[in-house]
């Protein structure tokens, strides 16, 4: 008979050496702003990130048949929220047979550690306190239901091409994948950090949400040509249809990748992309206003790294234009060191942090 291992107590909250290696593999830059947190946040945020983190490498997995996903992220839902207290005994065997199968599945080697390691980052949610769980398992609650609506809605694969409906369609998805962190991150240092910010808490609840919607709205850009090769369309059919467009126009525009030559038909699409990046960089000046209202250093350049990875990353967009549909952009490395080096030469002050900001979106320094 095939048993599950105990999973591992800790005598306090946070997460080992292993965990911690395995966190910077399947992140590279939320690891650094975790690292950057103050201590009384890094083991809620770290234990949250690395548990969406599985339960979005189960939603993507689309080689693998749908019913077996939707069953596994059931588990993982359950579990999140069982309590230790004997009634968790039968998820364990439940969920180490199919993680076990489930990484086996995994071509990435990350993303298979990720789930191999699933039940430990379970079992890190009970060395939480009380109010600190509750938070976790509310953020998570929010994450899954996202993720299980984006199964549903585009579960069948690439074979048959689904959109999402109505911007509002969008906002609402956006909000449940990553506004709700911004709340939650905002939740947590209310906690923890009295006095923490120079804005009320509803107003940094409030812009911490468009903050967290920008950079999903980001990732939607950014991985745009991806998604549609996987049967998937973010843009609303309502949005294209105002340029007279259609998410099947879209995908086969995005299959132009070896043929630059027809890259100007996608210049139709221009006004909407243009449109989206006005947006998503807005959301993400509402990170960086969020970021400076904070008065922890470490909490403000935690909060900052984020909004200015992303604004370097729309400029990047803007200068590909609509050609990005059919190639990978992203802030190079070697950018990001000298970000980090200008960073720490000024301190991390909320005026180079704003400066740079301004920079990297390409305005005009004040």
């Amino acid at each position: 008979m095939t048993t599950a291992p105990p999973f591992r107590r800790q005598t306090g909250p946070g997460l080992n050496r292993q965990q911690r290696l395995l966190l910077s593999r399947v992140s590279r830059s939320f690891d650094l702003s975790i690292r950057l947190l103050p201590k009384a946040l890094q083991a809620p945020v770290a234990i949250g990130y690395l548990l969406a983190r599985a339960t979005d490498t189960v939603t993507d997995t689309s080689a693998l048949p749908l019913a077996e996903r939707q069953a596994l992220l059931d588990l993982m839902k359950e579990a999140i929220h069982t309590p230790t207290d004997g009634s968790e005994q039968h998820l364990q065997l439940q969920i180490h047979g199919l993680t076990q199968a489930f990484a086996a599945q995994q071509s990435h080697p990350h993303e298979r550690a990720l789930m191999l390691a699933l039940p430990e980052c379970l079992a890190l949610l009970h060395t939480l306190s009380e109010a600190d769980l509750a938070s976790v398992r509310n953020v998570l609650g929010h994450i899954t239901q996202g993720q299980q609506q984006d199964m549903t809605l585009f579960g069948r694969g690439p074979d048959q091409l689904v959109a999402l409906q109505t911007e509002t369609d969008l906002d609402r998805y956006t909000w449940l994948v990553a506004g709700c962190v911004g709340e939650f991150w905002t939740e947590l240092c209310g906690r923890h950090l009295p006095g923490y910010a120079l804005l009320p808490q509803d107003e940094m609840v409030h812009i911490g949400r468009q903050y967290g919607m920008g950079l999903q709205r980001l990732n939607i850009i950014r991985d745009m040509g991806a998604d549609l090769a996987d049967g998937r369309c973010y843009w609303p059919q309502e949005t294209l249809a105002q340029a007279g467009l259609t998410p099947e126009w879209l995908a086969q525009a995005s299959k132009t990748r070896a043929e630059p030559h027809n890259w100007h038909h996608l210049e139709t699409l221009a006004p909407i992309y243009t449109q989206w990046l006005d947006q998503t960089q807005a959301q993400l000046a509402c990170g960086m206003r969020y970021a400076l209202a904070l008065q922890p250093w470490r909490l403000r350049l935690a909060s900052a790294l984020p909004a200015l990875i992303g604004a370097r990353t729309v400029s990047l967009l803007r200068q590909a234009g609509p050609a990005a549909l059919t190639q990978r952009v992203k802030m190079p490395r070697h950018e990001l060191r000298a970000l980090l080096w200008r960073i720490a030469l000024g301190l991390g002050s909320a005026a180079v942090l704003e400066r740079e900001f301004r920079k990297l979106s390409g305005e005009p320094l004040r």
